[in-house]
């Protein structure tokens, strides 16, 4: 028997970076598979790099669970998929790009509530395989942890003002 007040329309959110090649994907990932039921979610780039950082489809398939179950769908894309006539409606755009190391978070176009998660790049990261492999783990950890607390807390009914303000505190 399944208890139809516990049932939502999941927000759908639009995890957003300049290439969408490692921290965009692994967003959408965790959205989908740790922050369900409450969210949906999506991936894209201002000027995605066209391939899936290997590292990060790694560190999905590391991590198991439907997110790593599912590393045949992800794909580079662009948020021009997201604009216009029969798009999805996007109700948060989440960037994930690192001002602090000088990179230009895009500005999704969209009518769409923004948030920054600003996150280091692991794509940039320079040494060996374990080294690289350490920093998708690590900016993984980092997401996880917003999203499952994020998923907690919508799972109380907040408003959309509560919401807002909570994934703004997530950062």
């Amino acid at each position: 028997m399944s208890d139809s007040s516990l049932q939502i329309k999941p927000y759908t959110v639009l995890v957003l970076c300049t290439g969408n090649s490692a921290r965009s994907i692994m967003g959408e990932a965790l959205f989908n598979a740790e922050g369900a039921p409450v969210f949906r979610a999506f991936s894209a780039g201002s000027q995605p790099v066209g391939r899936v950082n290997p590292f990060a489809l790694q560190q999905l398939r590391a991590a198991g669970g439907s997110a790593g179950d599912m590393t045949t769908n992800y794909r580079s894309k662009s948020w021009s998929d997201f604009t216009g006539e029969g798009a999805p409606t996007i109700d948060f755009v989440i960037t994930v790009c690192d001002n602090a190391a000088g990179e230009s978070c895009p500005l999704f176009p969209g009518p769409a509530t923004r948030i920054h998660w600003g996150l280091p790049d692991p794509a940039a990261v320079k040494g060996s395989d374990a080294e690289i492999a350490a920093a998708f783990a690590s900016v993984y950890a980092m997401l996880c942890e917003r999203v499952v607390a994020l998923r907690e807390f919508a799972l109380t009914r907040p408003d959309r003002e509560q919401l807002v303000a909570r994934m703004r505190a997530l950062a």
